[in-house]
């Protein structure tokens, strides 16, 4: 069996980071002395003029960031997800989220992947604390090339939003199929069951649904990249198709 094609999400948001900088000057890049890990540090180095690293001050490089979108500048925030969602929760509630302004925070490292970071480092509740913030868009691309397209879609987006990435590189499906905030992907229909997933989850439930369907059981697995606004229609639909 050939091999499969792994690249990590955090890879491909720093390309797009620099894609979206020679398109759009109005782009720019806000880190937290993590430029590296974050992959942001692609955008320092062929726009250095428009990346800023606020250091180890998360709390702060919110409020910068906030600051700056009113200036018509789109700002991309970004740090470890423990780092945004718990460390500086309360700026992108008050600071960012509460006045509706446009900064989308972008955070790498999140949930159990990030083994050899250590517990304090696993961020899992950061997608449960964004989404519970009024008016705050969540995202969690399941591969490299839906994240290149999300962070490409939230530059053109208006408002503020969280996008969850990876540490950990993981494969990328051969299927390109298209990505809209808010749309989610069904990737394999099946009668028996709906397994609604996203992130790195998403390549799981699809192995999943192999060794079930050697069994005879076929279940419908539905990329679910957008927490927030979810597709309803899309979860009830499966939901009832599935749950006779």
């Amino acid at each position: 069996m050939a091999d499969v094609k792994k690249i990590a999400t955090r890879d491909s948001y720093g390309e797009a980071l620099v894609e979206l900088g020679q398109e759009n000057p109005n782009i720019v890049v806000f880190d937290a002395d993590l430029a590296g890990a974050t992959k942001t540090g692609v955008f320092k180095k062929a726009s250095p003029d428009r990346f800023f690293d606020c250091g180890i001050a998360e709390g702060n490089m919110m409020v910068a960031a906030a600051g700056v979108s009113t200036c018509g500048y789109i700002p991309f925030a970004s740090t470890f997800a423990m780092f945004a969602a718990g460390r500086a929760y309360e700026q992108i509630r008050n600071t960012i989220a509460y006045p509706r302004f446009n900064v989308k925070i972008c955070c790498s490292h999140a949930g159990v992947s990030v083994g050899e970071d250590g517990g304090s480092h696993q961020a899992i509740e950061d997608i449960g604390l964004m989404r519970l913030i009024p008016g705050m868009t969540v995202i969690v691309p399941a591969d490299a090339n839906e994240a290149k397209k999300a962070t490409f879609a939230l530059a053109e987006f208006q408002g503020p939003a969280y996008m969850r990435l990876a540490r950990l590189a993981t494969p990328v499906f051969e299927e390109d199929y298209p990505f809209e905030i808010g749309k989610a992907n069904v990737l394999r229909e099946g009668k028996d069951a709906a397994v609604f997933a996203c992130g790195l989850m998403v390549n799981e439930a699809l192995e999943a649904a192999k060794l079930l369907s050697a069994e005879g059981i076929e279940i419908s697995v539905i990329n679910v990249h957008t927490i927030k606004p979810i597709d309803a229609e899309c979860v009830t639909k499966y939901a009832e198709k599935c749950g006779n």
